[in-house]
């Protein structure tokens, strides 16, 4: 071998020896003789260009290898003899091979190259670490192009928070951690809280536009949420953290590696436990938060492995009220917009508003076994079988008369005689408790031969859930029992006094082919694909008077394009067409009453329409020696468009679904980040959204003039802005999010103001202690400038004012409500590997 290598830069293409330059100031020196490249090995001009374009996979790092100290001179080439053996040199020769700077991180860790023809925007460790371990996945993915994320308090403990994408609501996001689904099963949305512990994550993935073919989500008309555990160690070790901050925010934090599991058994894996608790930073309640991360994994062979991980959680969160746009302007953060932190059985309210009646427990158990089997040369078998449960109950405090009840639609003849009653009304805690169970696998069959790279697959998905809502009785001091759930009301005839109560089973079948052919030297990658989804729901519903069935079934066509062309190793263009859909939201099968009037609260169908959308990106992204960036515009067409909205059943905040119709979305997402100069990475991103309705809305047997109105959820500008500084010791991160203003009704009535909102990471990292690796300082400052403002539309409502309909109906209009975002808030944590 005679070769000097400082970075893989360049490539040469000719079959004798000759000088490579380009134009960083790294240089490399490539000896080629006779079409040999060092000790005779063919290294074709495709292969050269293929090494020098293609980015690794999500995480992983370009190898460094270094044999010696670098010498100035290489060892002299002998020429080839046709025909003669080769022979060792007498002098030991060097080799250092340094990552490719084209692969590396930029702007903090906020943005990597990318390669395949779709919009994506990844976030690394780089930038995870600095982030106050409480954050959620939704809070560290906040900077990136089209992220518009809501929260209700500062340090993420909350499930009151929300994401949208391109103006795309979160339950139209898929959310996949290592091939497992995390959606749940009857809503669609996201609990990020419930994902995993930030320490744990090695990437996450935004894809702002379409799904991967083989994604198993069913949703994901807004795009998809890829979340990448860490790697196992390789030497037994761990980590150790604590954190306390403002309101009495406590966290702490533990991770074993078990390293290599005996003698080249390539078996390793990590265990994690983390605990948290927080006071709400506005009113009265507690957080508190337990969770385990766990990942097994075992390589052998070319290309084998198997893996086993999960994550467990359990929480009890306080509420935090949304409010309406009338009380913001008239109380702010504090009055009643806030839940009280005494029992007043006398007060307006009745005692209801008392926080510890609208705790809401919850707890989540996600399992996987990712496996990877290579059968022949270019075939291999990709499996992930899954399993989930999760139980919770959406408790809230309310008032019900004592006598002149319905259960379902049944008239009820008892009198309540209840602890806490006054002026005809028993102040009770409405419990809307949910247990689901969920199993599947993704399959897919990958074949490589030549410039194809084909793939079938099939995705089964099977799911069980059960809802229902019953009612506890408040005694004097405002306890109603367990908070999981317990001492329903019961009726004289034996039956339980009900607002809701619904069993599904639901299905999905999909299959799945597509194709990938890489021409002229892996220049050109051109992509298609097929998914054929059928989903089915089997309902019954067992409140008194209801409907018992309700079932449904749906088959849609999903075909893809997509190519992309890399112009030079640092330039590359790309274009997508694809297809997604979304069906309604599980509750929407079944009707829900008043248990006040029998009044029907929410009319049950079988027949709504899918959401479907046929979305185009045209893209241009740069990958050089010190700029990473990329520019996407792109387009959505939907028909019977799904907008999430938070209705109050009896008290209960339970989610629920609006059909919008069509709509148009149309914009540019851009981010742009620079790589460590003099230890200094800046970023920035930002969106232009032009998002519309395309047809009047029916509302109250009338038409509301919608047609060409904005859509809700749909800031018309964001912008985003990091600097990040680390020179090993003393490291800093400072980012702004600036979200323009949003509506929140369909007829743009209504609309929430926009916001500047900023957060501060300072620390010192230590040299190694004794046993102690790198001991670490770390102070985060969360809404530095504690900003008082709405963070997001929680349930858009179709007019917030009187309208008159098309046809001269004068439609009453309903009060949007919003999330109040967090105040301002610090974190001290400190923390250490072993």
């Amino acid at each position: 071998m005679s070769a000097l290598i400082q970075r893989e830069v360049c490539w040469c293409a000719a079959p004798k020896v000759r000088r490579c330059c380009c134009r960083q100031r790294w240089w490399m020196a490539c000896a080629l003789a006779s079409g040999t490249l060092l000790s005779g090995m063919a290294w074709p001009v495709g292969a050269a260009w293929a090494q020098a374009v293609s980015a690794p996979p999500t995480g992983q790092k370009a190898a460094q290898h270094t044999a010696a100290p670098a010498t100035a001179h290489a060892a002299p080439i002998a020429p080839k003899v046709p025909g003669a053996p080769v022979q060792a040199s007498a002098r030991p020769q060097v080799v250092i091979v340094r990552a490719n700077p084209l692969h590396a991180s930029a702007g903090g860790g906020l943005i990597h190259p990318q390669s395949e023809p779709q919009a994506q925007s990844v976030v690394g460790q780089e930038y995870i670490r600095l982030q106050s371990p409480t954050a959620t996945a939704f809070e560290l993915v906040s900077q990136l192009p089209g992220a518009n994320v809501s929260g209700s308090d500062p340090f993420g403990f909350s499930p009151q928070t929300n994401i949208s994408v391109r103006g795309m609501n979160g339950d139209a996001i898929g959310y996949v951690l290592e091939g497992m689904p995390l959606n749940d099963i009857a809503y669609y949305t996201g609990y990020p809280s419930q994902f995993a512990d930030s320490e744990n994550y090695e990437s996450i993935a935004l894809q702002q536009g379409s799904p991967d073919l083989d994604s198993p989500v069913m949703n994901a008309a807004g795009g998809l949420m890829k979340l990448r555990f860490r790697t196992p160690a390789e030497k037994a070790g761990g980590q150790f953290s604590a954190s306390y901050g403002s309101y009495d925010t406590n966290r702490e934090f533990l991770r074993l590696d078990t390293g290599e599991i005996g003698h080249n058994t390539g078996l390793r894996g990590f265990v994690s436990y983390s605990h948290g608790a927080t006071d709400n930073w506005r009113g009265a309640g507690r957080d508190e938060r337990q969770h385990v991360d766990f990942k097994l994994e075992k390589t052998w062979g070319q290309g084998n492995s198997a893996g086993l991980l999960g994550s467990w959680n359990q929480a009890v969160d306080s509420y935090y009220p949304q409010v309406s746009k009338d009380d913001w302007r008239t109380y702010g953060i504090g009055g009643p917009n806030n839940l009280d932190r005494h029992f007043h059985a006398d007060d307006d309210y009745g005692g209801s508003d008392y926080w510890r009646l609208s705790r809401q427990p919850e707890r989540t158990l996600y399992l996987a076994a990712p496996l990877q089997f290579t059968l022949a040369e270019g075939l291999s078998l990709h499996v992930t079988p899954y399993a989930q449960g999760a139980y919770g109950n959406a408790a809230g405090g309310t008032q019900l008369p004592t006598s002149g009840l319905y259960n379902g639609t049944q008239a009820v003849p008892d009198v309540l005689d209840l602890p806490v009653t006054a002026d005809g009304y028993s102040t009770v805690r409405a419990d809307y408790t949910q247990r689901s169970f969920r199993s599947g696998f993704t399959s897919a069959l990958e074949w490589k031969r030549g410039v194809n790279d084909l793939v079938l697959g099939y995705w089964y998905d099977y799911g069980d859930d059960t809802e229902r809502e019953t009612f506890a009785a408040v005694n004097g001091s405002g306890n109603a029992g367990s908070i999981w759930g317990g001492r329903p009301i019961t009726l004289a005839d034996g039956n339980m006094l009900l607002g809701a109560s619904n069993h599904t089973i639901s299905q999905t079948n999909a299959l799945f082919v597509g194709d990938r052919v890489s021409l002229l030297h892996d220049r050109l990658l051109l992509t298609a694909g097929f998914k054929e989804v059928m989903f089915s729901r089997i309902g019954t519903n067992a409140v008194p008077g209801a409907p018992y069935h309700a079932n449904m079934n749906t088959a849609v066509p999903l075909p893809r394009f997509g190519v992309r062309f890399q112009i030079t190793p640092e330039h590359q263009v790309f274009f997508n067409a694809t297809t997604n859909f979304r069906t309604p939201a599980e509750p929407a099968l079944y009707d829900a009453y008043d248990p006040t009037s029998g009044a029907v609260t929410q009319k049950g169908t079988s027949s709504l329409k899918n959401e479907y959308s046929i979305a185009e990106e045209l893209g241009y992204r740069y990958a050089g020696s010190r700029v990473v960036g990329s520019l996407t515009l792109f387009n959505y067409n939907f028909t019977n468009r799904q907008i999430a909205t938070l209705a109050m059943i009896n008290g209960a905040p339970v989610d629920s679904t609006i059909n919008a119709g069509g709509q148009t979305s149309r914009g540019v997402d851009v981010e742009i980040g620079l790589r460590p100069w003099h230890h200094i990475s800046p970023y920035l991103s930002g969106e232009y959204l032009h998002a519309t309705i395309d047809n009047d809305l029916y509302s109250g047997g009338d038409l509301l003039p919608t047609r060409g109105k904005r859509a809700v959820r749909s800031p018309t500008l964001q912008a985003a802005a990091g600097l990040t500084y680390d020179d090993g010791h003393f490291f800093g991160v400072m980012t702004v999010k600036y979200t323009g203003h949003q509506y929140a009704t369909f007829m743009n009535d209504e609309r929430m103001p926009s916001h500047v909102t900023g957060n501060l990471a300072l620390g010192y990292r230590m040299n190694d202690v004794s046993v102690l690796h790198r001991p670490e300082f770390r102070m985060n400052f969360i809404n530095i400038t504690n900003q008082h403002y709405l963070s997001g539309v929680a349930d858009p409502t179709m007019n917030a004012h009187d309208t008159q309909g098309r046809y001269g109906t004068t439609i009453a209009g309903q009060a949007p409500d919003y999330y109040i975002g967090g105040g301002f808030a610090a974190l001290f944590t400190a923390s250490t590997g072993f």
